[in-house]
């Protein structure tokens, strides 16, 4: 290898270029462009400052956070960012300054703080170019996989946002039938035919205003169970050390992009469990942050226990998590509403046991689950995947840089992994 592999440079390789400022009010945020700063993109404008792919590191903030952006962008002035004619190779500098440490190399202890100098003095072992390429091919792969999935499940999430809104928030098969738009035997979009009898053709009043006939209007604490948690003592080593019990804060819910909770930061041990009343919630609990901030939303894939900042609702029998999950993510203003607290805002349990719903026949609660589980499982397993995916890529990604393991010996790892 020493005969192909030549030390540089970071700044001879790959040298960074200041960010650009441009404050919100600015923004066009119509636009398209992505706007970079040290913690990923943080808004949109009309105007890219790039004028292609793009890598982005942390300047001030987030510390050597590194980014990429496949197409033109805006990188702030909390980061720098460094160009390439070819984009295998801006993709090959973006994979190496990944496994360079960055986030390590805090110039400024007053404001986390990127010194260039200091960055661009480090010294890298660079393969030739077509190695180059061939690695960011290779982690490029497992990468545009995972932002596959992540769109795809996106979508799905929007699919089934959309339909609960349309059942469960504009009544629009209640109002469709009243106005003569869906009539029985036809298939609307949205509105297949063989659910035309079960909904109604009547709004009638209620205490929430109009709503279908025959719907009832609830507490939310008859739909579901509502438990909340706490946290075992800290300094008790036996409440923690080996521990086997998923536990749950908002914390962890925080870093999801989707509501679907797979894992968890930190896990109980028994004796841990025996120190929370709700004990171990089962798969399916729906999860919904109570403080700092309210609002954050997941099913839990995995059994857990949760901490003293959670609403924990269990289904009751007949409902759908996923019809629990939609109602807490379009009634975040009304929950929010009921949220007290001199410190900071929560909802206490009793608070919010009694918010009133608009609860559905049975068979459209379970016409609604049919429709929309298997859009949820699909995002679940899109999940899985990516967690192996990125696993994968971040085992691989360290010895490709430094040429640990070469390209052929990737290729044929992956393959017999079925990627």
């Amino acid at each position: 290898m020493a005969g192909e592999w030549r030390k540089v440079s970071v700044g001879a390789f790959a040298p960074f270029a200041y960010g650009k400022g441009l404050p919100e009010h600015r923004r066009d945020s119509s636009g398209q462009v992505p706007v970079f700063g040290s913690n990923g993109v943080v808004g949109f404008h009309c105007e890219a400052l790039t004028s292609g792919p793009t890598v982005v590191i942390g300047r001030k903030g987030t510390v050597g956070a590194v980014h990429y952006s496949p197409k033109p962008c805006w990188p702030i002035d909390t980061t720098f960012y460094l160009v390439d004619p070819d984009p295998c190779v801006l993709r090959f500098k973006y994979y190496l300054l990944k496994a360079l440490g960055l986030e390590h190399m805090n110039a400024d202890s007053a404001v986390p703080g990127l010194n260039r100098d200091a960055a661009h003095s480090r010294e890298v072992l660079v393969p030739p170019l077509p190695e180059q390429r061939a690695i960011a091919y290779i982690l490029g792969t497992l990468d545009d996989k995972i932002e596959l999935n992540r769109r795809m499940s996106q979508t799905l999430e929007a699919m089934a946002r959309a339909l609960f809104k349309a059942w469960f928030v504009d009544f629009e098969p209640v109002r469709a039938k009243m106005q003569g738009r869906w009539q029985r035997g036809q298939s609307l979009p949205g509105l297949p035919a063989h659910l035309y009898d079960l909904f109604p053709d009547r709004l009638v009043d209620s205490e929430l205003g109009e709503i279908p006939e025959g719907w009832e209007v609830k507490p939310i604490g008859d739909l579901a169970e509502v438990l909340g948690g706490s946290t075992p003592r800290t300094d008790r080593a036996e409440y923690w050390e080996g521990g086997t019990h998923h536990w749950v804060t908002p914390r962890d819910l925080s870093a999801l992009s989707l509501p679907v909770l797979l894992d968890t930061e930190r896990r109980i041990t028994d004796a841990g469990l025996a120190q929370i009343s709700s004990g171990l919630l089962p798969k399916g609990t729906v999860l919904l942050s109570s403080r700092a901030p309210i609002g954050y939303l997941a099913i839990a894939e995995v059994p857990v226990a949760v901490n003293q900042g959670f609403i924990a609702m269990k289904p009751r029998p007949g409902i759908s998590n996923l019809f629990l999950l939609r109602w807490a993510s379009a009634a975040h203003e009304e929950i929010f509403s009921h949220a007290n607290g001199s410190t900071f805002l929560e909802i206490s349990k009793s608070s919010f046991r009694p918010i009133r719903v608009a609860s559905p026949s049975s068979p459209i609660m379970n016409a609604f689950d049919r429709i929309s589980r298997p859009m949820y499982r699909k995002v679940v397993e899109n999940e899985r995947e990516s967690r192996t995916v990125a696993a994968l890529r971040d085992a691989l990604l360290p010895k490709l840089i430094r040429g640990e393991i070469r390209v052929k010996d990737a290729e044929r790892f992956l393959k017999e992994r079925g990627l």
